[in-house]
């Protein structure tokens, strides 16, 4: 049985478009599925939750081909596939209860996807497809997990009911300039417009400018797992990363290993806003550790604290903002079907 989550909005509404193609894949093949449809954020952790919890419920948006309709399916592993961007990408992880007993298949369709990028997919969705519905565990990879040893009150214009103290990620969690950028691209008209156009990636270069000339001049300490401490009297961004890119493109972590249970940490600090527009450029390419100001530190575990609480990011998800949270790499926990 395959469970398929699809957001329906989703590289401006093709997520339906792309779907049919799987759909008709699975019919095909004469393949059990069930399909349900995102409703807003955090639906997809609750549906993944809901369907990889030991006590699974059945999912009531959207059933198709299941002989079996007010049973739950309880075989192992569940086999889950996503259909969407990093965000959704995100929530599915956040929702999924057992990770041994759970196999991810991936379609990306969203304006970034940095999740996918480092991943050698083929262009061609229908060769994506074909991979994932073979039903193999093809990699593994690392997570990671951001806790919050804080929170302020002020929330994101766009964020779940409930917010978590824990919250798992994929691609990248970060604090500073990099999360300011996420935030104000999530509720961005210009994103919606630009991703109807194919341009979606224009997003967040954009907003990287207006953000950067408005960054605060706060100091921060970064706790490192060896216990070195790294002051900055006034730090920009920090990022903690799994994979190579973030921010639809930006090369933050061209050493990253996927699969060493060690995040990629780099910051920017202690330099002029002016500096930051000339790293900007070389990070698409991975090569602006020259650039003083430039930090790189390979680390299990940081704890990073500021003077005022800033805003947080994992894989571009944005809640709310704290001034004190700890990382934590967890080494190949996630079990990818592509």
């Amino acid at each position: 049985m395959y469970y398929c989550i699809v957001n329906p909005s989703a590289r401006s509404g093709k997520g339906k478009e792309i779907w049919e193609k799987l759909e008709n894949k699975f019919a095909e093949r004469g393949l059990e599925y069930r399909a349900v449809f995102t409703k807003g954020p955090g639906h997809a952790s609750k549906l993944a939750k809901n369907l990889t919890s030991d006590n699974s419920k059945n999912p009531d948006e959207k059933e198709k081909r299941d002989s079996s309709k007010n049973k739950p399916d309880n075989s192992l592993p569940k086999k889950l596939v996503v259909l969407g961007g990093d965000g959704t990408l995100n929530e599915v992880i956040n929702g999924i209860q057992d990770f041994d007993n759970t196999l991810l298949g991936y379609i990306p369709i969203g304006s970034s996807n940095d999740f996918a990028r480092d991943l050698s997919y083929p262009k061609k969705i229908d060769t994506l497809i074909d991979r994932i519905i073979e039903g193999k565990l093809v990699r593994t990879l690392d997570l990671g997990k951001l806790t919050y040893n804080s929170m302020s009150r002020e929330t994101s214009r766009l964020h779940e009911d409930r917010i978590k103290v824990t919250r798992l990620f994929d691609v990248s969690s970060g604090i500073g300039f990099d999360a300011a950028v996420c935030e104000e691209a999530l509720s961005s008209g210009t994103k919606n417009f630009l991703n109807k156009l194919g341009l979606g990636k224009l997003t967040y270069g954009s907003i990287a400018l207006r953000q950067l000339l408005k960054a605060e001049k706060v100091p921060c300490d970064i706790i490192l797992e060896n216990g070195e401490t790294i002051h900055l009297n006034r730090f920009i961004f920090i990022a903690a990363m799994i994979h190579h890119y973030e921010g639809g493109g930006f090369n933050f972590a061209p050493d990253a290993d996927l699969t060493d249970g060690k995040f990629n940490l780099v910051y920017a600090g202690d330099m002029p806003s002016g500096r930051m527009l000339i790293a900007l450029p070389f990070s698409f390419f991975g090569r602006y550790f020259w650039i003083k100001g430039i930090g790189h530190h390979i680390t299990g575990k940081v704890t990073i604290k500021t003077d005022k609480p800033m805003w947080v990011h994992t894989d571009g998800e944005v809640s709310v903002k704290s001034d004190n949270i700890s990382l934590e790499c967890l080494k190949k926990k996630l079990k990818m079907m592509n």
